[in-house]
């Protein structure tokens, strides 16, 4: 089959290149509007060549590896274009409001999946193969896509060793809050925080692992996180709310010198990864 790619940034760039060795991908090509983007690339091998809207159309599998607007907007550009038997997948980072825009005439093309997974790195520069393995990724909806788009999309992911789940969009949306998006934000503020002491440089000389974990996300692209915080504000507003009632209790037990209460939330806290593992 051949793929074609619109967005040759860390998620599509790194897809590309695990795309590439699959025996049943004859060729990946790429479509990106930014020509610096097109260059780099090329040059790092991602895709064979760059196509135009027109050839991309005529591809057996799209991916939109794109910010949640422009998912959309490529969605209904793609209305009355493609072939029944084409497979649309979006990558999106919400979805819940990526389904609901899909125009009707072409959902059974339409798969909307989010693969778990990312650096706070962007540009081709930043893509990678293996960003994908033993990865999961998340199927939404799946019942409203065609069934040669269904198994197109599980052949893809399980052929680059990812995990798949499946839930319903609003569901994702949900759970993304917590684990996705909220840390984000989180993240952000830890780094505005010390940015906004007059001895940030004598605080960020004692930077050590913890730190560096904690703002490592506040690198991320600001264009692309305003983009998902938008796009998924109720639930974010929602789980920012529930952390800071939990930092709100932690605040309040250290104030009070209730050391057996600030215990007891830091055991309960270790049961995380008790799951994880």
């Amino acid at each position: 089959m051949k793929i074609g790619i619109v967005g040759l940034g860390l998620m599509g760039g790194s897809l590309a290149l695990s795309l590439q060795k699959l025996a049943f991908v004859k060729e990946v090509y790429g479509l990106d509007h930014n020509s610096q983007h097109q260059q780099e690339a090329l040059k790092l091998g991602l895709v064979k060549d760059f196509i135009d809207f027109e050839t991309l159309c005529s591809m057996d599998v799209i991916i939109l590896a794109i910010p949640v607007n422009g998912v959309i907007q490529s969605l209904q550009d793609l209305e009355g274009k493609i072939a029944p038997s084409t497979t649309v997948i979006d990558l999106g980072s919400t979805k819940e409001v990526i389904v609901k825009a899909v125009p009707q005439s072409i959902r059974q093309n339409f798969v909307a999946a989010h693969p778990m997974t990312g650096t706070e790195h962007n540009g081709p520069a930043a893509a990678f193969d293996g960003l994908y393995h033993d990865k999961v990724v998340v199927l939404c909806d799946l019942e409203e896509s065609g069934t040669q788009q269904q198994e197109v999309a599980v052949r893809i992911f399980s052929g680059i060793h990812m995990r798949l789940s499946y839930m319903h969009a609003h569901e994702h949306d949900r759970h993304a809050a917590f684990i996705s998006h909220m840390p984000h934000v989180i993240s952000y503020s830890i780094a505005n925080t010390v940015l906004a002491q007059e001895d940030k440089y004598n605080i960020l000389a004692m930077a050590a692992g913890g730190f560096r974990s904690m703002s490592r996300l506040a690198k991320s692209s600001p264009h692309m996180w305003e983009d998902i915080f938008r796009q998924n504000r109720g639930n974010l507003l929602d789980a920012i709310e529930l952390f800071q009632a939990e930092l709100d209790a932690f605040k309040k037990d250290i104030k009070n010198e209730d050391w057996d209460k600030v215990s007891e939330k830091m055991h309960k806290g270790n049961e995380l990864e008790e799951i994880f593992s």
